[in-house]
């Protein structure tokens, strides 16, 4: 049995901050084995970052510095983001979470852009991409005197590169493309993800402009211009493309929208280049080849006695510019490029965490006109002082190189040390290490049913839920298993009406209240703020296209909405679906019909390989005069949990044809099961030996002309596809609040 990691001594480390530490962030060796505690992992982290001020002053007290910055960190109301935690203080060394590459007009600069993005998502950074460059499929290519191919079909390059890498099991690569809204591929970049098959690490947005807003309020027609020759193409008429736009984020929350031209409009550095794109969550706006490490606040510790502790937080806001300034000295970037526009504009990401938390401990509704007003005081506040602190070092280390010409480079005007202070990013996995809410997001869910391996269901309830319930005297555990059920405390009569005015979730919250809160956070930050709109499934496209404009009049950077259910396949994470008409279930056959037809002495069959993460898999389908009989499975592998597994899965199967089943209902509950051990990539991938045999029928079906394709069932989020925990859905991304898996790295 395995032996669970020691906390290293660290109070407050919930269960699932112990898991997802020892999975992923953990120092190990060759074997797996854990070499160090949690402690352990925070000491390495404070020591590697304070060792930067030695660079700055020799007689700096560095233990003492490590000392303050660990105790940051292990009091959780400071964390860095994700790879700081993992490789600072290792080998490794690279520290930032999010790149932006340049994606060139010709086939050499696309593919250096390629092989760049292998070695950061080695790294394991996440990459944003403008392929507003690329000329338009069937332009001209003078060099060849052929056609391009165009944006789309390099963005597949990308995507099957990014496929392929492994990042040592702890993070994935994610990518976002940018297209502008006035290049001539740009209907075909909007509908790039109707097929859900396609494109599966990219996360997608539009460039809109401002000319192309005016022109959608007109109802008039906008120019294309072609990025080979700067000249017209044709027109569009912008209100329809909106209204495509619209339509596809409704269908399955893609294409989010990056108003560009704000995006420049607070470019720190207009001298040095134009902002083309973000990381891939949409908060972080970059130059080509610069990067930016992001930390973040935990909000549900600075509250004190039921008051907002603005002493505390103040401290914290100057500790942690102090560290992320540090992070910059100390990093190891993976190309030179990246070195030196890092360093040349010095942007950090400050953002918080706990939001909803600390609106719970001030007994305030997120959902209220007092959570957003406090939610702008926050953020301005954070963001002065940060300025303050980035002020304040620029006074012994200097400002940042690119001051000069910069938006800060005004007479009169203090240095600065980093061009940007200011970032609201989706927190993942360090908010869950810290115990807290994520970002700005309100809560998930109050309490959610979720099923372990061992089958075993467990309930697991929000800590501070938990706490007043208890407090209160209304806590059961038949309580929690009904909260859990019914999806809100609202409607929940045994729950005190203040409890349940506070205790709000994503879906309680109206599309217009969680706009409202991420524009109170973006009038006090730098660069963007990383929110997801939660549309209940009733929703129709015009409060989606409601949302979109509200987003642009209320000044906010972009917008990601998440309609609830809106993606194949969605496994439900909270609450209780009404049981489906008859008509609309998988055939069900009544037992005193059903005959299991005998099996003859010799059949006809199809032997079909397929390679799995297992090994090669042999897949014989057998039939007899009336159709499809049997199943045979052989793993290349003899013996061993995968054969027994397929072997179960071809009798299963040959009982349910020999019964009556359809081979296409059994394709359905097959295909896209998935397993920790993958094979291939793109249309070739098979996620598990189950999802072997439901390809393997797909493929005798087509072969022999017995039914229609069945389409693959895309995971939508619903479920943790490594623990089969609960999902969350933030920033455009989606994070396990059990394990820590994230789709967005």
């Amino acid at each position: 049995m395995k032996k669970s990691v020691d906390n290293g001594t660290i109070p407050g480390l919930s269960k699932n901050a112990l898991t997802v530490l020892e999975k992923r962030y953990l120092k190990r060796d060759t074997t797996g084995k854990t070499l160090e505690t949690p402690a352990d992992m925070f000491r390495r982290v404070a020591a590697a970052i304070a060792a930067a001020d030695a660079t700055f002053d020799k007689k700096a007290d560095l233990n003492a510095l490590t000392d303050k910055f660990y105790n940051l960190m292990t009091s959780f109301e400071f964390l860095p983001n994700s790879p700081t935690l993992m490789n600072a203080g290792r080998e490794l060394g690279q520290l930032s979470a999010c790149f932006v590459l340049p994606v060139g007009d010709s086939m050499e600069e696309i593919f250096e852009s390629v092989k760049n993005t292998a070695l950061i998502h080695k790294s394991g950074g996440g990459t944003g991409f403008s392929f507003s460059r690329l000329r338009p499929a069937n332009d001209v290519v003078m060099s060849t005197t052929g056609i391009s191919s165009g944006p789309l079909s390099f963005m597949r390059v990308f995507d099957i590169a990014t496929e392929t890498i492994k990042q040592g099991g702890t993070r994935r690569g994610a990518n976002m493309a940018i297209l502008r809204v006035d290049h001539p591929d740009i209907m075909d970049f909007i509908m790039c993800k109707n097929d859900q098959r396609q494109l599966n690490n990219f996360n997608i947005s539009v460039g809109i402009t401002e000319e192309f807003m005016k022109a959608v309020d007109a109802d008039r027609d906008y120019t294309l211009m072609n990025p080979r020759d700067k000249k017209p193409a044709g027109t569009l008429n912008a209100r329809k493309v909106f209204s495509r736009i619209v339509k596809q984020a409704w269908e399955n929350g893609e294409p989010g929208i990056i108003f560009l031209d704000r995006l420049n409009k607070d470019n720190p550095t207009p001298h040095i280049g134009e902002i083309e794109s973000t990381n891939p969550c949409g908060e972080q706006p970059l130059l080509p080849y610069e990067s930016c490490n992001l930390g973040s606040i935990n909000l549900g510790k600075m509250v004190t006695h039921g008051r907002v502790n603005w002493d505390k937080l103040k401290e914290v806001v100057h500790a942690a510019v102090h560290f992320l300034d540090n992070v910059i000295e100390v990093n190891n970037y993976p190309l030179d490029e990246i070195d030196k526009m890092t360093r040349s504009n010095r942007k950090i990401g400050l953002g918080v965490m706990g939001w909803a938390d600390m609106l719970i401990m001030l007994g305030t509704a997120y959902n209220s006109d007092e959570a957003v007003t406090l939610g702008e005081q926050v953020m301005k506040f954070i963001n002065d002082e940060g300025h303050a602190a980035s002020r304040a070092l620029a006074k012994t280390r200097g400002a940042f190189p690119n001051f000069k010409g910069s938006i800060y480079d005004r007479p009169g005007a203090e240095a600065i040390r980093n061009a940007t202070v200011t970032t609201i990013a989706p927190t993942g996995t360090i908010s869950i290490i810290a115990n807290a809410s994520s970002g700005v997001e309100p809560l998930f869910a109050v309490s959610f049913v979720r099923q372990v391996m061992d089958k075993n269901i467990l309930v697991e309830v929000n800590p501070l839920f938990e706490k007043i319930a208890k407090a209160d005297g209304f806590y059961s555990e038949a309580l929690m298993q009904k909260i859990a059920e019914h999806g809100t405390v609202h409607g929940i009569n045994d729950i005190p009406e203040q409890v349940r005015d506070i205790f709000v979730t994503a879906h309680d919250i109206t599309p217009e209240e969680h706009i409202a809160m991420q524009a109170a956070f973006q009038r006090h930050t730098d660069n963007a703020v990383s929110k997801t709109v939660n549309f209940p499934n009733t929703a129709t496209v015009e409060d989606v296209e409601k949302v979109y404009r509200l987003a642009y009049q209320t000044n906010c950077k972009g917008v990601t909405i998440y309609r609830d259910g809106s993606r194949d396949e969605q496994v439900l994470s909270v609450g209780k679906k009404e049981e489906a008409p008859a008509a609309v279930l998988a055939p069900v056959l009544d037992e005193k019909r059903a005959v299991k037809r005998e099996r003859p002495k010799a059949l006809k069959g199809w032997t079909y390989q397929m390679q799995t993460g297992c090994g090669p898999l042999y897949i014989t389908i057998n039939e007899d005069a009336t159709g499809l009989f049997e199943v045979f499975t052989t793993m290349g592998k003899a013996g061993g949990c995968a054969a027994s597994q397929c072997e179960a899965i071809g009798r299963m199967v040959s009982l349910a044809w020999r019964s009556g089943i359809q081979g296409r209902s059994v394709v359905k509950q097959l295909l896209g099961i998935s397993c920790h051990s993958p094979s291939g990539f793109g249309d070739n991938k098979v996620l598990s030996c189950a999802d072997a045999v439901a390809k393997a029928i797909q493929s005798h079906l087509a072969l022999t002309g017995h039914a229609d394709i069945v389409e693959v069932p895309v995971f939508d989020k619903g479920a943790c596809p490594e623990c089969g925990g609960v999902v969350e859905h933030e920033g455009g991304c989606a994070v396990c609040r059990v394990c820590g898996y994230s789709e967005c790295a």
